[in-house]
């Protein structure tokens, strides 16, 4: 085995999750701690990836802060409770990554253009740094195209979260919730196979079929 392979083989994985409408409840600029809260059946199987070595993180595009819609405040507050929230499951965050930027906001120093908001991946890409995480062995879990492509560039895997698929999406699988695409995962990571493409065997669950 090569140096290279063999750092690599000892980075573990993570799974990255958009904030607002997977991980929380869809609410349209979230601006006060209650506004968050926990999809339904999400702890479980959260917790199942956490004990199985992923990482759990956070990544979500917040343009309400560049919009002047939410205060900035406001925003440590609002991820304390989500914190609360998980660690009623025992589910413990690695951590938080959140993209403030727009290039139409109001809010002189976040409008701007930047490599942070998704569909860009430099919020996949700090995290790992930060963390020491694998992408090409991670997963990560949206509700939007913009979550999906994010993932792609970044080199994951991709779980699609929503009663339908999306034209033209085609993600790693797809679920009508999030704790069913969590689940999948779940089951994925304990195979005792490990099989290195998923595609291979959820191929009949990926979003363009």
């Amino acid at each position: 085995m090569t140096a290279p392979a063999r750092t690599r083989a000892l980075r573990r994985p993570a799974v990255f999750l958009d904030r607002d409408g997977t991980l929380t409840e869809p609410r349209h600029y979230p601006s006060r701690p209650e506004d968050l809260i926990l999809q339904t059946g999400i702890g479980p199987p959260l917790r199942v990836l956490q004990q199985a070595g992923f990482a759990l993180i956070v990544v979500t595009n917040q343009s309400g802060l560049a919009r002047g819609l939410v205060d900035e405040a406001a925003i440590a507050p609002m991820h304390h409770r989500l914190r609360e929230l998980l660690a009623h499951h025992q589910v413990r965050l690695d951590g938080i990554y959140l993209c403030p930027h727009h290039r139409s906001g109001t809010v002189s120093r976040f409008s701007l253009a930047c490599p942070c908001r998704k569909p860009a991946p430099g919020m996949l890409h700090q995290a790992a740094r930060d963390l020491d995480r694998d992408l090409s062995s991670s997963w990560m879990v949206g509700d939007s195209a913009c979550d999906i492509e994010a993932g792609r560039r970044a080199g994951t895997r991709t779980a699609l979260v929503g009663p339908k698929p999306l034209t033209g999406i085609a993600p790693t699988l797809h679920r009508p919730t999030t704790a069913e695409a969590l689940t999948a995962i779940a089951a994925w990571a304990s195979s005792a196979d490990r099989i290195p493409d998923p595609t291979n065997s959820m191929g009949n669950h990926r979003a363009d079929n």
